[in-house]
Formats: structure tokens, sequence, C-alpha cells
């Protein structure tokens, strides 16, 4: 799980955009994170992208593939209540990814271990992405994924 916090140091973004240690693009401004389940997270940022304006800011992913966070302006975290979904306030001192545990090497497909990484970094994307059209792509998202479970 993606975990932040308002230590400062070498895997804060308000100094690093790259969670992984070879990167060293500053952030451009504070923060905070809506991190969803991967299955959701994913079909989300399909919806924002199909969508035909640039909605979508950068998104992360934890090692395991278990969750994705998505940036999104500082103070969203004060307001979000979007089920199935946690906003976590950065306190504008930017995100800390904690060293993850390695993915065992049977688990992660060609026996190598992933680290968190950014599946959309920073500068390919906007600064953030709006929460209100991010709510409603994690709802659609949601219904689509129902929808499916419910088709055997």
């Amino acid at each position: 799980m993606l975990e932040t916090g308002t230590e400062t140091g070498p895997r804060t973004t308000a100094d690093r955009h790259d969670p992984t240690p070879d990167a060293s693009a500053p952030h451009a401004e504070p923060c905070d994170l809506v991190t969803v389940p991967v299955r959701q997270g994913l079909e989300a940022v399909d919806i924002l992208r199909r969508g035909g304006t640039p909605a979508v800011g950068p998104v992360l992913h934890d090692g395991s593939c278990d969750t994705l966070g998505f940036l999104v302006p500082p103070g969203t975290a004060d307001g979000w209540d979007m089920p199935g979904s946690a906003c976590t306030r950065t306190s504008g001192r930017g995100l800390r990814i904690p060293d993850l545990p390695e993915v065992p090497a049977g688990d992660a497909g060609d026996g190598a271990a992933r680290p968190a990484d950014w599946l959309l970094p920073p500068g390919d994307t906007d600064p953030v992405t709006d929460p209100a059209v991010l709510r409603e792509a994690l709802g659609e998202a949601a219904r689509l994924i129902e929808a499916a479970d419910g088709c055997h």
C-alpha cells in the first residue's frame, strides 16, 4: 500500500518526482493522494484518458500492484468521501513512498521484485487530477466492474 508522510528526505516528492531512487526531477506543487484498488484505478485511468481532455495527473502503483494512487490538489482529503477509496493529506510537504517489501520472485512473473513506481509519471500528465472528475471516473469504473463481474 502507498503511504503518505510529512518527512523530508530522498523519497519525498517535494524533492523528487519518482518514488524510485534513480530519478531526481523536482515536484512542482504539493498534493494529496487518493488511493484505490488497482482494478478500479486502472479502469478509471482508461476512462479519464478516453475523455478527450487531459484530465488525469500522475498516478502511482505500489510494488505488489494492489493499489493505485492519484495525485490530487492539496485540501482534497478534507472533503473526500468516495466509498472504496481513501484520500490522504500530505500537509503540503510532499509524498513519501516508503520502502515496500519486494514481491517474491515467483509472484513477479518475470522473476524480478518490483518497487513502487509511476504508472503515469509527472511531466507526462496534468500536474494533478481534478477530484470531481476523478470521483466521476471512479464511480463509472465501479459500475463497469460490477456489471462485468455479474455477467457469468
